[in-house]
């Protein structure tokens, strides 16, 4: 029986492959390893519980996708956070005031749908600017009434799809206090930020006024982590501690005064920017972060024959050859980026044009 299943599953991609190789589509690379990936499996002897859990993981990718692909051009908050924090807590008032603020300024809040912060900041945001990405889950967790009724609503099957969504379709990373959840959350992002495996945005930890959770937890950090040498001074520039909601908002906002996001092309990284710097400007920026350089130096460009289809092809561009190690510095250099005069006086990009 599992010949004849593998039989079947080869001829019905041999055939898809050679007609996708006939197709003239941008993404038909990706389409055809795709296919292959799923071909090769397909000759191995899955368990019913490996088939499973393949299945509900294509389920689980193909929501996600659905969902977001008509909000690519907006900026994202993704908000994490304690679900058994009541509406009576400073922390869940905090976290809506701060919903409510960065909705106005045209972000979009993701959270995890369910109660507590998450409803919070669903509330705050209101309906028509939230996502609740769920998690099927035997008790505590079921979609708030803040977001309940909305189509933007995801139920995904696994924790590991969930995160992928929260940190790839995210502009902006901000934790409320909670507890081994928002934990996880917080040291994975950190975790993604400080190898690279996930763009340059804000990561903003958000007290209640005057508290010390955030706080106690930066201390941890500084003297279990940082002064044993398990982290690199530089990892703590990948964080901020705020009390203030306003705070937190500017700090997000500042963060694409300047920079709008980047990528990479062949070996160069790419920094695109909503205005040109100054001559002035770049020079700083190679004086004081020479050392994030594999070789050569910063230049100012336009887009790369690689990015010509994009539809942000016309910002111009920062390029460099950078060493892949200093994911902290180049954090900092980001915000320092966006301290320096451009080239010439130019409206900035609204949140929504991203």
């Amino acid at each position: 029986m599992t010949d004849s299943l593998s039989l079947l599953l080869q001829e019905i991609f041999s055939s898809a492959e050679a007609r996708l190789k006939q197709l003239h589509h941008p993404n038909r690379t990706a389409w055809l390893r795709i296919l292959r990936s799923l071909q090769r499996m397909g000759s191995l002897k899955l368990s019913r519980l490996d088939a499973k859990i393949l299945a509900a993981t294509l389920e689980d990718l193909e929501q996600g996708f659905a969902t977001f692909q008509n909000y690519t051009h907006r900026r994202k908050v993704t908000v994490f956070g304690s679900a058994r924090l009541g509406e009576d807590s400073p922390e869940y008032q905090q976290a809506q005031l701060f919903a409510h603020r960065i909705s106005q300024l045209g972000f979009m809040v993701l959270t995890g749908g369910g109660g507590g912060i998450m409803e919070a900041g669903n509330r705050g945001a209101g309906q028509e600017n939230s996502f609740g990405l769920n998690i099927q889950l035997p008790f505590e967790q079921v979609a708030n009434p803040f977001i309940a009724a909305s189509d933007r609503v995801i139920n995904f099957k696994y924790f590991f799809s969930r995160k992928l969504f929260f940190v790839k379709e995210t502009d902006a990373l901000v934790l409320f206090p909670g507890g081994f959840g928002t934990q996880d959350e917080a040291f994975e992002c950190l975790t993604l930020m400080q190898t690279g495996k996930t763009k340059l945005m804000p990561l903003v930890l958000v007290d209640r006024q005057g508290g010390c959770y955030w706080k106690e937890w930066d201390e941890y950090v500084r003297e279990h982590l940082l002064s044993r040498g398990l982290i690199s001074p530089e990892d703590l520039h990948l964080y901020s501690l705020t009390d203030d909601v306003g705070e937190a908002c500017q700090q997000i906002v500042d963060f694409y005064r300047i920079f709008h996001s980047n990528r990479y092309v062949r070996e160069l990284l790419v920094l695109r920017l909503n205005t040109k710097l100054s001559p002035e400007a770049l020079e700083i920026l190679n004086q004081e972060f020479a050392d994030i350089l594999e070789s050569g130096r910063i230049e100012q460009t336009e887009a790369l024959p690689e990015e010509a289809e994009e539809d942000i092809a016309h910002l111009p561009r920062l390029v460099m050859r950078f060493n892949q190690r200093s994911f902290g510095r180049l954090w900092q250099m980001v915000r320092r980026i966006n301290k320096l005069p451009p080239e010439r006086s130019e409206p900035l990009m609204h949140p929504e044009q991203k």
